[in-house]
């Protein structure tokens, strides 16, 4: 994956909030930085030329989702997420951990990942760290994130604990 570059620009001491400025191989931008959602490869209600004018320089994309639809057949032959979605400026994409929260209901987490039940069709899935690298590779991400397991709000602190455990 192409590395990054993040300079530190100014700093709150009182806070100990950071601006910057972060380089990927598509584009550089400020941060913090209004990051639209485009979950399966679009952002809903926005073409381009919205988000060309609003200044996004980064959208981000979920591997969850994207794994289930289209799917990583189609990113591949399209040649990643960019292609896909024809956006030539930067992508993040998280781990596909929030639906490990988000979707508790369909899922079964081990240690080795977790097995989720499809919303859309019922199909069973795999998502572990593993896998969730390997998707983000074949989408292209600028950004990827490790797999992860979110804490619900509130929980006790032993939970919280083997969530930061195991991701």
């Amino acid at each position: 994956m192409p590395s990054l570059t993040f300079s530190i620009e100014k700093t709150d001491v009182h806070s100990k909030a950071r601006a910057g400025v972060l380089q990927t191989a598509h584009s550089t931008f400020e941060t913090p930085v209004f990051m639209p959602v485009g979950t399966r490869g679009a952002v809903k209600t926005l073409t381009h030329q919205h988000l060309y004018d609003l200044g996004a320089q980064i959208i981000l994309g979920n591997t969850y989702h994207l794994m289930l639809r289209p799917g990583m057949d189609v990113i591949s032959c399209a040649k990643g997420l960019h292609a896909f979605m024809n956006w030539p400026r930067s992508l993040l994409t998280d781990s596909g951990g929030y639906q490990v929260f988000s979707l508790s209901s369909l899922n079964k987490i081990t240690e080795e990942g977790v097995f989720f039940q499809s919303h859309i069709d019922g199909a069973r899935y795999f998502l572990g760290p593993k896998e969730s690298m390997e998707i983000q590779k074949i989408l292209g991400s600028d950004i990827v994130m490790a797999f992860d397991e979110c804490s619900p709000y509130p929980c006790e602190y032993a939970a919280a604990e083997k969530a930061w455990q195991r991701t």
